[in-house]
């Protein structure tokens, strides 16, 4: 651990950048610069074309795709990839940790490791990086700010009492694998999707269309939008990295104080009409 007297440059220090959904077009210069000054640059993607293209930035890189493994808890890998970062850090290196999108949505290795290094006393920070909530917004079209938007992780909404207000947009993420326990698979059963599905029945209709997104990484590729009926959700084919968006089932609904003649609203809101329909 470093004290007020360990000289600054051999002072080890932290960041975590976001490398952006796709390839070489969201890294920020901030984020490149934090990069191309490392010691040591750990990788979290799923593609070696990803690892490649950072080391043209800094060839000092260490994939941490490695730590993973079949039947093996994401837990413990986690806590892996969080702990060979600080090693580096507490040998007195400048170490970034570089991920795909935004490194502090849906990652918990860069908040574990950012935390556990400023609580030893060393220089930690959080670079952002565009996520796929940002993708998602451009590709689909819509303003999470007109009727609102709820954001959950699948498996959450479906293991606790979670309310959800069908006058505003659903983002489910992490759908893939919604109902696992284990945290060792990587792709949930049909069985327990289904129960994700019918936990949705009880506030939307079984024919509410329902998309099926995944964001672009490559500028040569396209997002998957695939729109769906609700009912038929469970038998869809899903990923790791394929999220949910349910539009609006009903219209805004005004507080008595608040409406305007005949009880209408005097606020914006958004009509049925502008929910996306099954192709």
């Amino acid at each position: 651990m470093p004290t007020d007297t360990t000289p600054a440059a051999t002072r080890g220090q932290l960041a975590c950048v976001g490398l952006g959904m796709m390839l070489g077009a969201h890294l920020t210069p901030r984020s490149r610069g934090w990069i191309e000054a490392a010691d040591v640059v750990f990788v979290a993607a799923s593609d070696a074309l990803v690892e490649q293209w950072v080391a043209t930035i800094n060839p000092r890189i260490a994939s941490l795709q490695g730590l993973y493994a079949e039947g093996k808890p994401r837990q413990q890998t986690y806590r892996e990839m969080a702990e060979a970062m600080l090693a580096e850090v507490r040998a007195g290196k400048r170490v970034v940790g570089a991920f795909y999108g935004h490194p502090g949505v849906f990652a918990q290795v860069p908040h574990a490791a950012i935390a556990q290094a400023r609580a030893e006393g060393f220089e930690a920070v959080m670079d952002p990086g565009i996520s796929a909530e940002d993708c998602l917004y451009a590709d689909l079209g819509f303003d999470p700010g007109k009727v609102g938007c709820a954001h959950f992780e699948a498996s959450q909404l479906l293991f606790y009492r979670r309310i959800i207000d069908t006058s505003a947009w659903l983002v489910l993420w992490q759908i893939g694998l919604a109902g696992d326990r284990t945290y060792a698979v990587r792709a949930s059963t049909v069985e327990q999707r289904q129960r994700l599905v019918d936990r949705l029945l009880r506030d939307y209709p079984a024919n509410h269309p329902v998309t099926i997104y995944e964001a672009a990484t490559l500028p040569i590729g396209r997002p998957r939008i695939d729109t769906v009926a609700l009912a038929e959700l469970a038998h869809a084919s899903l990923h790791m990295h394929s999220t949910l968006v349910v539009p609006p089932a009903r219209t805004l609904e005004p507080e008595p104080e608040h409406a305007g003649p005949n009880g209408a609203s005097i606020g914006p809101q958004t009509p049925e009409s502008d929910a996306p329909a099954l192709p």
